[in-house]
């Protein structure tokens, strides 16, 4: 058992001054002050930190095979570095290979997430279909706990998918009360424009951002959201990045249609000035889609955070090192789309979001974790502090500062996007399933330690 004194809990509603009670099955025994601490239980002194739920990041890719070679972050080590940075669950991507049945794609994934150190749990793609996805579909909700399917309106040639069979996935999600997400950029328009590109001999990664303008996001958005609305379907956006998918969201929510939003810490402190310079690799290392945006689209994405009308945060984390991203040299759509992040979400967004006046810490809490608890349905397991839920928590210093270095990090990939940045705000102390799993520098993370959430279906979202 373990007992956390003195700490300030802070969720998604409301902060008090309370004690934690962990018990050993990895649950919350009792919430309270000043409670008395069971014979044999290790106490952990919260004193000056503010006790919140762990983080959920909804959108990773631990081991993805993409562009002819594999993220470099599997399961192990990319939950490993989320525990270091205050994430305790994650949701990736079941992806089929060519053909491939849904639920066999499910069941490789299932094995490779063996090795996983926090919970986790999965979207499915549906990157094609016949009756044996419809079934599939079934399956995986009723048997396999999935209540979420992906899908790309991106990548031509690869996982696009047309709208019909988009069509066609939305009325079986909806029949089976699971939710619908989208890769939200018209893939037409992006092969045209890149094809375009190279022909006028730009070749290098500072064509890829010319290659998928923001119309293109915009665009697609604003159609997922009308083929959503004719059977009112329940959308979630991911990796929002622009002022036109933000505004439609806006509006369609207005509408009283069920559209959420998902954004990356990295769309809210990087733009297109990250691919203006003569350093291939540094370029390289940027590009993933969508790509970073001119500056103005940032008060857009924080203004959608604020309001509420974009719901949960995110990091698209998918990891490729440096001999592969060289994998496009001399071709810029040959350069593996894709950008670390799990270990440092937290605290960019407490840092550009809390410290900044933007956000309280009780939204922080909402964006980081309660939000997506709610909405893919693992609410009250995850992202609250209650009795009974999940003993995932994340004992946070407000004040701390810490300089981020990649020499630091636990992932496994060699750079970070915010080399050299001074944050303010620090997972001080993890706790998943009740066990200190990071201690203030040091990671006790445990292979297959994590567990596969299950996900129960929707009545009607």
């Amino acid at each position: 058992m373990l007992l956390i004194k003195g700490g300030t809990i802070v969720t998604a509603e409301r902060s008090t001054r309370s004690d934690v009670l962990c018990d050993d099955e990895g649950r919350i025994a009792a919430i309270g002050p000043d409670l008395d601490c069971p014979t044999g239980c290790e106490i952990v002194d919260a004193s000056g930190l503010l006790v919140m739920p762990g983080g959920i990041d909804p959108h990773t890719h631990m081991e993805m095979p993409f562009m002819g070679t594999t993220a470099s972050d599997d399961f192990f080590t990319g939950t490993a570095a989320g525990l270091a940075g205050g994430t305790t669950s994650i949701i990736d991507f079941v992806i089929p290979a060519e053909g491939q049945p849904l639920f066999e794609a499910w069941q490789d994934w299932c094995v490779k997430a063996e090795k996983s150190a926090s919970d986790y749990g999965f979207h499915v793609a549906v990157t094609h279909w016949n009756d044996r996805v419809h079934t599939d579909m079934g399956r995986l909700v009723h048997e396999g706990g999935v209540n979420s399917f992906k899908h790309f309106m991106a990548y031509k040639n690869a996982l696009m998918i047309d709208d019909a069979i988009f069509l066609h996935s939305m009325q079986r999600a909806g029949e089976l009360g699971a939710l619908c997400t989208v890769h939200a950029e018209n893939g037409d328009a992006v092969s045209f424009l890149q094809a375009e590109l190279l022909a006028s001999g730009e070749t290098g990664p500072e064509a890829h951002p010319r290659s998928r303008p923001a119309q293109v996001e915009g665009e697609a958005a604003q159609r997922a959201i009308a083929l959503a609305s004719l059977h009112d379907t329940p959308l979630y956006i991911v990796h929002v990045s622009t002022r036109e998918a933000t505004e439609a969201i806006a509006a369609a929510r207005l509408k009283g249609l069920k559209i959420y939003g998902e954004v990356l810490p990295q769309h809210l402190v990087f733009d297109e000035r990250v691919y203006d310079t003569t350093d291939w690799l540094s370029s390289a290392r940027h590009v993933m889609s969508p790509p970073f945006r001119p500056k103005s689209h940032q008060q857009a994405l924080w203004g959608g955070l604020v309001s509420g009308q974009l719901q949960t945060t995110a990091t698209d984390h998918c990891c490729f090192c440096r001999t592969q991203k060289e994998r496009g040299r001399g071709d810029f759509t040959k350069i593996p789309n894709g950008v670390p992040g799990i270990e440092e979400r937290m605290s960019v967004l407490w840092h550009h979001g809390v410290v900044s006046g933007r956000l309280s810490p009780e939204q922080f809490v909402a964006i980081t974790s309660t939000n997506t608890a709610r909405i893919f349905n693992i609410y009250p397991r995850k992202g609250c502090i209650a009795p009974g839920a999940d003993a995932d928590l994340v004992l946070w210093d407000p004040t701390a500062t810490r300089t981020i270095s990649n020499k630091a990090l636990h992932h496994n990939v060699d750079y970070t996007l915010y080399e050299g940045m001074t944050l303010t705000g620090v997972a001080k102390r993890t706790i998943s399933q009740s066990l200190m799993v990071w201690d203030d520098g040091t990671l006790r993370a445990e292979r297959g330690k994590g567990r596969y959430v299950r996900r129960a279906p929707f009545g009607r979202i």
